[in-house]
């Protein structure tokens, strides 16, 4: 078990990230049973969830003439727009039907303003719209943020770096997460852990008793 100052943050397991799904991260699926095996050795889990409504300005289909994965520009900067995904109360935003999810202590939402998209479970892409996971964090003690789930190069990176700028230790275990691998998308992912201080482990080296230290630097 790990320590009572560890959390795992599991971001964004959701159907419409996964094989068949509205945005499916190559391989997505596969980071569920290693997440399932993480579970039990922590005592403090939140899982994060896309939850945008029909009109996200994020959505490709809210922009006449564009299509998804071109980028436009927003009053908080550029935005990549993505096929209609995670749709509040669709199939398509619920957790995997495999994924572990009883033992989790929250669930924090995102992206639920339609103006407004949301990588970082921490803060919306306008960098100053908290999503109350800090606070969260802040009440519970919490020093080392362990991070899975998808996608490696948007969410779960941006929620990691992130974490370090709340002055959290954070460590992504890449076992448990894939990229959505867009063009350059995740050796910046890469560039943002090394500058941020994320560091970067498998899941074979998370122990109980905090045996896994720092992990190593990202690279």
């Amino acid at each position: 078990m790990m320590g009572p100052h560890d959390l795992l943050l599991v971001v964004d397991v959701q159907n419409d990230f996964c094989p068949g799904g509205n945005l499916p991260v190559a391989d997505g699926d596969q980071v569920v049973p290693v997440i399932n095996r993480l579970l039990p050795q922590f005592r403090n889990v939140v899982l994060t969830q896309d939850w945008h409504p029909l009109d996200h300005a994020s959505f490709a289909s809210m922009h006449p003439g564009k299509s998804p994965y071109d980028t436009i520009g927003m009053p908080y900067g550029e935005q990549t727009l993505w096929p209609d995904h995670c749709i509040q109360g669709s199939d398509g935003a619920a957790f995997h039907p495999d994924l572990e999810t009883d033992g989790a202590l929250a669930v924090i939402r995102k992206g639920m303003n339609a103006s407004v998209d949301s990588y970082s479970a921490f803060t919306e892409n306008d960098r100053s719209t908290p999503t109350g996971l800090g606070g969260l964090l802040g009440a519970l003690h919490i020093q080392r943020v362990f991070l899975v789930g998808l996608a490696f190069d948007f969410c779960v990176g941006w929620s990691a770096t992130d974490a370090r700028a709340h002055g959290y230790e954070a460590i992504v275990i890449e076992d448990a997460t894939r990229p959505v691998d867009l063009p350059g998308t995740v050796d910046a992912a890469r560039e943002a852990f090394r500058d941020a201080g994320v560091a970067v482990t498998v899941s074979r080296e998370v122990r109980g008793g905090g045996a896994v230290g720092k992990g190593r630097p990202s690279g």
